[in-house]
């Protein structure tokens, strides 16, 4: 079976040969400070924590993640950016920080389970070569099977564009308008084997407007978006939940 991998610093194809600001509270799931339950050590500046940050497009989550690691006494880094699309605008905004950038594509000769796992046996594979600690998930389209979930059970993170449990899915921001609610925000948690089920770690909240549409809303959610998921890593890498 064969996977194309494209290492996109310098993009020459390499083939690997696989054997197979407000608070909310609303959530019972919530873990309270210091309560994480992953075993992640502590980071310092000297040794800050390694991340990998999985995209799927614009990457604007991602652009503000890496402009706030360029801040000093950061306690993590991001080691490597891997997209599942190869002509994604996120691509050019990570190797603008100089950021290494690895393209997984699915393998385009399997088909269901098969196809899936040998495309995260490849990731993984990236994962190990840059010696990451903490996956995050930043407009990552896909979701990640039990196995992989399993292997990197409180190492996955991501973010997602409602008042998780409310609203999961692909189509947040649409549902939460043709059910007339008043209030919507973004949730960062780590990840389970189901669909945004996972521990949540923090919220913020905005208002919906009457007048809102799915386009004015998602950049209201982004806009707390891009400031919520860097002090969530912060913690995580600090073990600090204090600030949350």
């Amino acid at each position: 079976m064969q996977l194309m991998i494209w290492e996109c610093q310098c993009y020459l194809p390499v083939i690997d040969y696989l054997d197979t600001d407000g608070r909310s509270n609303q959530s019972k799931d919530r873990y309270p400070p210091n309560m994480a339950t992953n075993s992640l050590r502590v980071a310092t500046v000297d040794n800050p924590l390694k991340c990998a940050i999985l995209i799927s497009g614009s990457g604007s989550g991602m652009e503000a993640m890496l402009r706030h690691q360029q801040e000093s006494n950061c306690l993590h880094t991001t080691c490597v950016v891997i997209s599942n699309q190869p002509d994604v605008l996120g691509i050019n905004r990570a190797k603008q920080f100089g950021t290494p950038v690895v393209v997984v594509e699915l393998p385009i000769n399997l088909e269901g389970r098969a196809r899936r796992l040998a495309h995260e046996v490849a990731i993984e594979k990236v994962l190990h070569q840059h010696s990451v600690e903490l996956i995050i998930l930043s407009g990552y389209m896909r979701l990640l099977s039990p196995e992989i979930v399993s292997r990197w059970a409180g190492q996955i993170v991501n973010i997602h564009p409602s008042l998780l449990p409310d609203f999961p899915g692909a189509h947040a921001h649409r549902d939460v308008i043709a059910a007339g609610a008043t209030k919507s925000g973004c949730s960062v948690h780590y990840v389970d084997a189901g669909m945004d089920t996972g521990k949540i770690i923090a919220q913020r909240e905005v208002s919906v407007g009457l007048d809102d549409t799915e386009e004015t809303l998602s950049a209201k959610v982004k806009q707390i978006e891009h400031r919520l998921y860097p002090i969530v890593i912060d913690a995580i890498a600090s073990g600090d939940y204090s600030n949350l």
